[in-house]
């Protein structure tokens, strides 16, 4: 494991920053929000111990995703999407602490090259600006189509100068015997992206941005998959933990994620938070009682 352990502010160093605000604003200007001071403190919460898979579990307003970000913003991870912080994360976070593990022969990890925070919003993100891509390179099919018959079949361009370079390069190429009509048009309006349904997009997301050897810590990443794409993805999250050096830090409260063979889950709900088998979560057992309440209609559907 290359992430051993997490240490949050203790009261006291939680009191310093809180301090430092001062009634008259202080080094901070004037804040009426101290998050995120306080929030796990309440929770009892000073210390996190991580697994190969470490998930942390509540429902809206937790601080899960809080938490996963101070992580990744103490470790400096790699990430795309901004986190929407306060004025006082970044004083937090500097006060914040972690321990690396060590490898079999007793040295210590380092954090690998690559290791990255991975939130819903880069895989919304990813699937627009694919769409709109498409979008604009169906535009260029069009355009390439009709530039082809003319610079093929037209006038030949005179070079009077650089500014002839581009156009004479492109009727070279539109004359060319080796260069089909359709190669053409893929060379100069570009190749659409094909685009499955949103859940099968998102997981393909995963699978092209995860790498072996790295620490990732994953946002919510159940966003826009249906449940048969979660259990595919915690299909690939095993494989990347146990077989493929990863470690995982996930924030969610997918009863499919939770479910991911070996994980250390920490129940942001409880204060104070408390280690938890997946079983024994208050999402997973809604989703028991329900189905248990209507399981004649299974039971009886053959």
């Amino acid at each position: 494991m290359y992430l051993d352990r997490f240490v949050l502010p203790i009261n006291e160093e939680q009191n310093m920053i809180l301090q430092r605000m001062g009634h008259n604003g202080g080094p901070y200007g004037y804040i009426d929000n101290i998050y995120p001071c306080e929030l796990f403190s309440k929770k009892l919460l000073y210390e996190i111990n991580f697994d190969k898979v470490t998930i942390l579990y509540g429902g809206n307003g937790s601080g899960k995703s809080t938490l996963l970000n101070l992580i990744a913003n103490k470790l400096e991870l790699n990430r795309i999407a901004p986190f929407n912080s306060s004025e006082l994360f970044e004083e937090y976070t500097r006060r914040c602490e972690y321990e690396l593990g060590y490898d079999e022969e007793g040295f210590k990890h380092k954090i690998p090259n690559g290791s990255r925070i991975i939130t819903s919003d880069d895989v919304f993100d990813y699937m627009l600006t694919v769409r709109t891509n498409n979008v604009d390179i169906a535009e260029n099919i069009e355009d390439a189509r009709d530039k082809w018959s003319d610079l093929r079949f037209g006038n030949t361009i005179k070079f009077s100068g650089m500014d002839d370079y581009e156009a004479l390069r492109m009727q070279v190429m539109a004359r060319s015997k080796t260069l089909s009509r359709r190669k053409f048009i893929q060379r100069t309006a570009g190749m659409e992206v094909k685009l499955n349904s949103n859940g099968e997009t998102a997981l393909e997301y995963f699978d092209m941005k995860m790498k072996n050897d790295t620490l990732y810590c994953l946002d919510e990443p159940e966003n826009s998959l249906s449940p048969k794409m979660q259990i595919k993805l915690v299909e690939m999250l095993e494989k990347m933990a146990r077989y493929c050096g990863c470690q995982l830090i996930i924030a969610t409260h997918s009863p499919f994620l939770l479910s991911m063979s070996g994980a250390r889950i920490y129940d942001l709900d409880e204060t104070p938070v408390d280690i938890k088998k997946w079983w024994e979560l208050e999402n997973p057992r809604m989703y028991y009682e329900f189905f248990k309440k209507h399981c004649e209609l299974f039971e009886n559907e053959h």
